[in-house]
Formats: C-alpha cells, structure tokens, sequence
C-alpha cells in the first residue's frame, strides 16, 4: 500500500519545478494547480488551469506536468485536468508567490 500523503508531497515537490515562462514562480505557488488525487493503484489526477485561456504554453505546460509527475517512482498514470473554472487571479498565489512578485 502507498503513502498517499508522502507520494503527493513528492508530486507538490516536482510541480514546484515546473513555471510558466512568462512569470518567474513555479505552478504550484502561483496557485495554477486546483488539487491532486490519487487513487489506489498510484493512478495520479491533477486539475490544475493556467493564467489565461489565450497561455501562450497552453498546449505544452499540461504536458510538461504529466511528463515531470509520470517519471515519480512509484507514480503509475497521470491524468491533467485542465479547467478554466474558477478563473485564476492572483489571490491563488502563496505568499510567497505575492512576495516575489511584488504584490506585498
């Protein structure tokens, strides 16, 4: 039986790796990534958005995430739900995120 939590800390580590070109923070503190699910069988569910429906990477980043979270040991598929509901804003960022951008 896995570690659910220690896998998605793994998977929150890795996200933490991938950034959208334009904006100097990574995905996950830029509040793109919604939530993570696994399953039983490691099977990995990410519904996460991008800045803009227009993301000049729309087509890439989802992929890039899928690629990064696949190559986790212990990480069987992965599935990227990209939705656009809620819309992002910039209330999603960690602090951290703000920080570094300038909007604290």
């Amino acid at each position: 039986m896995i570690d659910k939590g220690f896998l998605e800390q793994k998977i929150v580590s890795v996200l933490e790796t991938v950034y959208d070109p334009e904006i100097p923070v990574n995905i996950y503190e830029l509040g793109l990534v919604y939530d993570i699910k696994i399953n039983d069988n490691s099977d990995v569910d990410i519904t996460m958005t991008l800045t803009s429906p227009a993301c000049p990477v729309a087509e890439s980043l989802p992929g890039e995430v899928r690629q990064k979270v696949k190559s986790i040991e212990d990480v069987n598929e992965v599935n990227i739900n990209l939705v656009w509901e809620p819309p992002w804003n910039k209330d999603m960022m960690s602090e951290e995120a703000k920080l570094n951008l300038g909007f604290l």
